[in-house]
């Protein structure tokens, strides 16, 4: 990763931090680029509401500028609550590392209706920030994909510096960058340079004047050569001839620090001598064939496994074990394990059986589970075993007949002993069948295998086995110590091993059932815990580690796998102290790339070595080179900047980029030395195809020496004894053909993939074909790049051309740099003269000669590239190549996502419904029926016509950079996709006269005009991030034009406010009027969208607070108030409004929440008290119920004032409302039983409740009417909810609190209604509710209250709940739990007791709210029916025709005021800021589902209703304003909170 550009912009890397914690990255893998001169910072960003803000901190271990990293030491920014605002923590990065942050912070409680909550103290996991280091050479930045590295093992380079120069040169002039050597300390006696004598001290054969040598060395190599120096550190072994081990054996893992090896000492120990005794035996000692060996296997159980009575680590000693067992039963030393025997008594212990008398022991008596330890470590607690001898035969002492002799039970307890060990017994089969099956396939591979070494004879020099312990010699030193501690496990490796686990520990039996592969020469170090279990150890290594840094600018980790991963962490840290910008790279093996996850997040690895030659075919390579070759061509750009936004106080302008997804970054080597190379693995000719294939990959790469020279065969590191050759350190490289290997195309190769890493030449395509793979790497900005052609060389291939048809390349020119072919001489004779040399390696005699013949024809649309008839494996043929198309004066990048903000910074909000929105209902209702939205091909139509649809789908293909999604192929198909954007807009701006349309179109056309002519496939890149671009910028126009608290808000809350933006627009065939054109709601999208069904008055007045109130729209809000205002009749307001045409007046409730939506306004609106002398003309005649047509003369030649139609309300209905629907009948509602259409409403003034409907209409929100004539339902609601609705009586009550304010405060003329002639006053009615208001819904919890309250309690089903309604006619759905009561406690929460409320909403919470809605109906009741599917046509009477459309379908309206209420109420009883603050949070914790549900939907907005626990209700609207009002308006309610 290159570092950040470098400019005035401040750079944020954007860390979000989801609700427990975690950070909301790809991956959890947070990798940054190197440092810059300007420090960029890393900002947490934690969502104010969060959890873990409850007493929360946030502790990062990033050190501040100018302080040193101390990796235990973490700075603490404390995470305060704030409900309005996303918290946001900047940490600037000065320096390289792996670092690690944490979050702790109090658990929110579940919500109880006390106080007297549990509170638990959590902390996150440690999660990692790695910062790649920033390397220079020659004071040149110099990036981590751009380093060319060459691997050499020092022992092979002869003396420094005299033998090393003319290697450094021919290094360094092939242009690799960096050489690695292998570890280049003191080697111990096997000459392995992996298994070090002495680590802090260089090898003085090298190095003579040590130290001196290599600071020298290095210096000269970056200065005069341009080349910068990487080492091993091998941390988890030391060679076994190493001095120090005898002066500090606790280093390793012996006896007396690692007790559990005992048996796998002694097993050592005997094959060893059972190796040395072979001939002496009889036993063969040179194996001819898999019979000899299986002698000697058979051997081995008598003389190795027999001899040293292994079972005796596994089993309990039964006689021993057994008298100490009676002996403690005979002295009454008796411990009855806790819960005793069970609930059995002496007589039916006595007569288990055997083996249950067995697991009794095992179970509570065993001492030592583990056969890793001494001998008989297994025990049995001679007092358990005493109280089961008890249990059976009684106590000791007994008298009398049946008295047990102390020989019998002797006798009884041998035999449950006896039982007791044989799981023992077959744990210790299964082990030495193991270590046979170990031991035969080892000494197979060895000595009889044709891929083994072929160890020959067995001797004492080179034993049956592989010593596992090396024995210290005895002398001086060693004799200070217990002989115990001399003998140490040697390392190894082990066959998909677990790198977690020390296969020397306590838990593993990996040594005694022989599973190590060992390496002989080394021992295995044992650091333990921390640096307090062995500090000469941790010290040791340590220095030695500061030393190899203080000179090295990268270190490999070898066998990092099975490194302890806490050791490397600690001295990297070490290493880090003295060099902070290391490149660490590592040979990590751990089966699982979770697993490789862990290491490299932890260790802050800058890339893990892999290997081009562990291919085994083209294919294969295929695969290797697609996985390291970067991200494809035409990627889509997930980390361009989200924002841009001037800092507070006019500072530099923030360019905020999101944390994009990041592989595990690799050292891509061609070979490496540990590997064979092509002469042996494939066919030599492979050198040079492999080396090119390697080299175009978007990562660090890397050669050893001896493949550019094709060595014949890999060099054995450890008994190879000649020096280094190589034909490009004798002679100038130069770039070409030539003798000698491949040097001077390996060095054209290098300059090239320097210059692609250093400017982060990222994107590449790689197809393969047969024998040929092609590799095409560009700039994903100038779009210049290389392609390669390469005719692999593997086995078999034969010297043909490989039949690769002409390749042709998509609106690109190609240019020719060259093409080669290599010829190698690797017949036996040549090998054997190369073999013959004995004092230096040489490579195959080998010429690289110029192709002929390549083919390349241009044209307009591509190029077009055919390679000759001779083009034989093992041949490359390299292009330069641009795309035209793609250039442009800004660069095209630049363009394409400049001046958005301009072009769309002065729409208003409704020309911002056209840009962004527009179902396809709406669209064609703008268009006559002939445009809607667009429809892509193989994946569906978008739901919106506006960029909203686009974006929809685009913002999961570009997260995922998923460029073979339905969309990228159609646009790669044809350009339709952005000439429907442009027309669309051009025929509104000019047709509908919206000219403000204008700019944005322009800007739009002008983007689409620079992308129209690059080749196709980068042609979804470029839509992406021009819908991208104005998407954003529309969206941030409309979030300016709203209140300060959407502005600057959540997300969350910004995305509700954006649903107002939706739902409100401009129809052609609905309207507030039905002569006057403006904006208005939908209830929901896509169905309730045009026309009469467009706008209706509940929902208008559910959702007027939050969609318009709370956002600032209150131009809107009160156009839709005078608009309804203006159609009362009956002193109701229409649900249906027709824009005014043909009104239908069958909704009870909508006209409270017009009231209550008037009173918001006059509360919420500066000034807002005006709207009441507000003149409304009148579509009828004031109290008076005639019904006419809207074009009849006598409609709106009246006009009233908003307080006149609130009085004509109330007045009304506190004189009763009677009559019958205009218009009754089929043609009004084909569904309704002629009753229905009959509309009563009274006042029951003993009480101040309104009732009202019938059984036959549902005048209600539960407004469905059954309409199956198959099920009998035709005409019978769902849900009639007929009597005193418990909402409406909320709403009834807050208005008349509100009017005798405002009348007492003479802001309101009237004093209350009349009824028979008498006034009843506003404070007078609304007494009478409170006053009998829980005597008439509350259903007490305890049955001892009953006769205080109005309830029947037969019918009771959940108590300590309020009742849906009060006098239904059927007196059971009365006591229905349903999510209406939450309404009144909303608007009227002084008519509720505190202590019943919370019980009431905790029930609701409990039984009715799912992931997102709050179901309609009790689950416990047996009218519910939980799943809405309006289609079926059933006999089935509750659900035929979606009659349980109200009967437990979540809806999610309802949610945004059960939380209110919660709020409300659990505020009441907060006492505390931190009370407070847990309120809130109980609160937006239940928000999850809806946050989850809105950043999900294509939609962008919360479904109307989901069926049971939030499944998919595929008859919802999808896009519906009722959730969007409460939820949004509940989230405005927590930014009034002062906390």
């Amino acid at each position: 990763m290159s570092s950040p550009r470098a400019s005035s912009s401040k750079q944020v890397y954007l860390l979000p931090l989801r609700d427990d914690g975690t950070p909301d990255v790809p991956d959890q893998y947070i990798y940054l680029p190197p440092p810059t001169e300007e420090p960029y910072m890393v900002r947490f960003a934690i969502e104010g509401a969060s959890s873990i803000c409850r007493n929360g901190s946030l502790w990062v271990n990033i050190p501040a500028a100018g302080k040193a990293f101390e990796r235990g030491k973490y700075r603490e920014f404390r995470l305060q609550p704030d409900f309005q605002r996303t918290i946001k923590i900047d940490i600037p990065i000065t320096t390289a590392g792996a670092y690690a942050f944490y979050v702790t912070y109090d658990s929110l409680p579940d919500f109880s209706t006390t106080k007297a909550r549990k509170v638990e103290s959590k902390q996150t996991p440690l999660y990692y920030i790695d910062v790649s280091p920033k390397l220079t050479l020659q004071k040149e930045p110099l990036p981590l994909d751009a380093l060319s590295i060459f691997s050499m093992l020092s022992k092979f380079m002869g003396r420094y510096p005299d033998d090393w120069e003319k290697h450094l040169k021919g290094i360094g002039e092939r242009e690799y960058n960096m050489i690695h050597f292998t570890p280049l300390m003191q080697r111990g006696d096997s000459n392995s340079p992996y298994s070090l004598a002495n680590q802090m001290e260089f090898d003085p054969l090298c190095f003579p004047n040590g130290e001196k040598d290599i600071e020298h060395l290095v210096d000269s190599m970056e200065q005069k050569h341009g080349l910068l120096a990487m080492t091993d550190v091998v941390w988890n072994h030391t060679a076994h001839s190493s001095q120090w081990l005898e002066e500090h054996p606790e280093a390793g893992y012996n006896i007396e620090t690692a007790p559990w090896l005992e048996s796998a000492l002694e097993l050592d120990t005997a094959f060893l001598k059972f190796s040395n005794s072979l001939g002496a035996l009889g036993l063969p000692t040179t194996l001819h064939n898999v019979a000899d060996l299986l002698k000697i296997m058979d051997g081995a159980k008598t003389h190795v496994i027999g001899a040293i009575r292994l079972w005796e680590f596994y089993v309990v000693d039964v006689e021993k074990n057994a008298k100490e067992a009676v002996a403690a039963w005979e002295k009454g030393q008796i411990s009855t394990p806790s819960g005793g025997f069970g609930a059995e008594d002496a007589a039916e212990i006595k007569g288990w059986p055997l083996k249950r008398q067995a697991d009794f022991l095992l179970s509570h008596g065993l001492i030592g589970k583990s056969p890793m330890g001494c001998r008989f470590s297994r025990k049995v607690d001679p007092k358990v075993a005493a109280a089961l001898l008890a249990a059976i035969f009684g106590r000791y002492g007994k008298k009398g007949r049946g008295a047990p002799s102390s020989g019998g039970v002797h006798s009884t307890i041998i035999k449950i002993l006896d039982e007791l060990n044989l799981p023992f017994y077959r744990e210790y089969d299964a082990d030495t069948g193991e270590i046979l099956e170990q031991t035969f396939n080892r000494v197979k591979y060895m000595r009889l295998d044709d891929h083994g070494p072929g160890a020959g004879a067995i001797t004492k020099e080179s034993p049956l086995v592989e010593p596992y312990f090396t024995r210290l010699p005895e002398n001086e030193t060693t004799r200070k110590h217990d002989p115990k501690s001399l003998a140490l496990v040697n390392n190894g490796w082990i066959w998909a091993a677990d790198a977690m686990r020390d296969n020397a520990g306590p838990d593993s039996k990996a040594y005694l059932r022989r599973e190590v592969i060992v390496w002989g020469d080394c021992v295995k170090l044992r650091y333990g815990k921390s640096p307090e279990d062995n500090p000469f150890l941790w010290d040791f290594m340590s220095r030695y580690t500061r030393l190899t840094a203080k000179y090295f600018a990268g270190l490999r980790i070898d066998n990092c796998h099975s490194t302890p991963i806490h050791v490397a962490e600690y001295l990297l840290d070490q290493a880090r102290q003295v060099r902070p910008n290391l490149a660490v790279f590592a040979e990590l093996f751990t089966g699982s790339e979770q697993m490789d996850y862990v290491f490299v997040k932890r260790l802050g690895l800058s890339a893990l070595i892999r290997e081009a030659m562990q291919a085994w075919s083209t294919q294969e390579l295929s695969r290797l080179v697609h996985r390291h070759g970067g991200r494809p061509i035409g990627s889509f750009e997930v980390s361009e900047t989200s924002e841009s936004n001037a800092t507070a106080g006019g500072g530099p302008e923030e360019v905020i980029k999101k944390i994009k997804r990041s592989p595990l970054h690799a050292l891509f080597m061609d070979c490496t030395h540990d590997n064979e190379v092509p002469a042996q693995k494939r066919d030599a000719r492979d050198t040079l195809s492999n080396a090119a294939l390697v080299n175009m990959c978007a990562t660090a790469t890397g050669s050893v020496m001896g493949y550019d020279e094709i060595y014949p065969q890999l060099v054995d590191l450890v008994n190879e004894k000649r020096l280094y050759t190589s034909y490009s350190s004798d002679n100038e490289v130069k770039v070409g053909g030539g003798k000698g290997g491949i040097g001077g195309i390996k060095k054209l190769l290098n300059q090239i993939h320097v210059l692609m890493g250093k400017d982060g030449y990222d994107e590449t395509h790689i197809h393969h074909e047969g024998e040929f793979i092609t590799v095409h790497r560009v700039h994903p900005l100038t779009r210049k790049g290389y392609f390669l052609i390469a005719h692999t060389a593997f086995p078999g291939y034969g010297n043909g051309n490989g039949g690769l048809p002409p390749t042709h390349i998509t609106g690109t020119k190609a240019a020719l740099i060259g093409s080669w072919k290599l010829e190698v001489d690797a017949s036996e004779d040549t090998k054997s003269r190369v073999f013959a040399d004995k004092t230096h390696l040489r490579g195959l005699p080998s010429t690289v000669t110029e192709l002929k013949g390549i083919k390349v024809e241009e044209s307009a649309s591509e190029t077009v590239i055919s390679i000759p008839d001779h083009f034989p494996p093992g041949s490359v043929a390299l292009f330069e190549t641009s795309i035209p198309t793609a250039e442009h004066s800004d660069g095209l990048d630049k363009f394409v996502t400049s001046g958005a903000n301009e072009a769309f910074g002065r729409l208003s909000l409704v020309e911002l419904n056209f840009v962004l929105y527009r179902c396809d209902a709406e669209e064609r209702d703008f268009s006559a029926g002939q445009d809607g939205v667009y429809t892509i091909p193989d994946h569906g139509s978008l739901v919106y016509a506006g960029l909203q649809g686009w974006w929809s789908v685009l913002r999961d293909v570009v997260e995922k950079n998923d460029l073979g999604h339905p969309i990228c192929n159609h646009l790669r198909n044809g350009q339709w996709a952005l000439d429907y954007i442009i027309n669309r807009l051009k025929k509104l701006a000019e047709k509908e006269r919206y000219p403000s349309l204008e700019e944005p179109r322009q800007w739009l056309a002008s983007r689409f005009e620079a992308i129209r002519k690059i080749p196709s496939f980068l042609l979804p890149r470029y839509f992406a991030l021009i819908v991208q671009t104005a998407y954003t910028a529309a969206w941030e126009r409309a979030t300016s034009l709203m209140s300060n608290d959407i502005c600057h808000g959540q997300h969350f809350l910004q995305q509700l406010a954006m649903v107002s933006v939706q739902e409100t627009g401009y129809m052609k065939s609905a309207s507030l009027w039905p002569e006057k054109r403006v904006p208005c709601l939908a209830a929901g999208l896509p169905h309730f969208s045009s026309s009469w069904a467009r706008c209706w008055g509940r929902d208008v007045f559910i959702s007027l607070r939050g969609l318009f109130l709370a956002t600032g729209r209150y131009q809107d809000a009160r156009e839709h108030i005078l608009a309804f205002g203006s159609v009362l009749k009956h002193g109701m307001i229409p649900n249906l409004l027709s824009s005014g045409k043909c009104p239908r007046y069958n909704s009870r409730d909508s006209v409270w929440f017009f009231l209550q939506n008037i009173q918001d306004y006059t509360k919420m609106v500066p000034n807002g008290m005006d709207i009441l002398k507000e003149a409304v003309p009148r579509r009828f005649t004031p109290y008076d119920d005639t019904y006419f047509e809207f074009d009849d003369k006598r409609a709106y030649s009246e006009k009233s004032t908003v307080e006149e139609i609130i009085q004509e309300v109330m007045q009304r209905h506190a004189a009763g409302i009677s009559f019958r629907e205009a218009n009754a009948g089929p043609n009004l509602d084909m569904q309704m039983k002629s009753e229905g259409f009959n509309i009563e409403i009274h006042v029951d003034w003993s009480n101040g409740l309104i009732f009202g409907g019938n059984q036959n209409n549902c005048g209600t929100w539960m407004d469905k009417m059954g309409e199956s004539e198959k099920a009998g339902s035709k005409g019978v609601p769902g849900t009639p909810r007929d009597g005193a609705a418990v909402e409406i009586t909320g709403m009834l009550y807050s208005t008349l609190v509100w009017l005798d304010s405002l009348a007492k405060e003479g802001k309101y003329p009237y004093q209350g209604a009349k009824v028979d002639s008498k006034v009843i006053s506003w404070a007078t009615w609304a007494s009478k509710i409170k006053g009998s208001f829980e005597r008439c819904y509350y259903v007490p919890l305890n049955r001892e209250q009953d006769k205080e309250f109005d309830i029947d309690p037969k019918i009771i089903n959940r108590r300590g709940i309020y009742k849906d309604l009060y006098r239904s006619g059927k007196p059971y759905e009365d006591y229905q739990l349903r999510p209406n009561f939450p309404i009144a406690m909303t608007v009227a929460p002084d008519l509720f007791t505190q202590s019943r409320a919370l019980y009431a909403l905790a029930a609701a919470d409990e039984y009715l709210r799912g992931p997102t809605g709050m179901a309609t109906l009790d689950p416990s009741d047996l009218n519910y029916r939980p799943y809405y599917n309006n289609s079926e046509d059933s006999h089935d009477f509750a659900t035929s025709k979606g009659r349980n459309y109200h009967q437990g379908p979540e809806w999610l309206w309802p949610t945004g005021f059960f939380l209110r209420a919660l709020l409300k109420f659990d505020l009441m009883r907060s006492k505390t800021k931190e009370e407070r603050v847990e309120a809130m949070q109980q609160v937006t914790q239940r928000l999850k589902g809806c946050k989850q549900a809105i950043s999900n939907s294509p939609w962008a907005g919360l479904a109307e209703l989901t069926n049971k626990d939030g499944s998919f209700c595929g008859d919802s609207d999808f896009l519906n304003k009722h959730p969007q009002r409460s939820l949004e308006d509940r989230a405005v309610s927590l930014l009034d909170q002062a906390v």
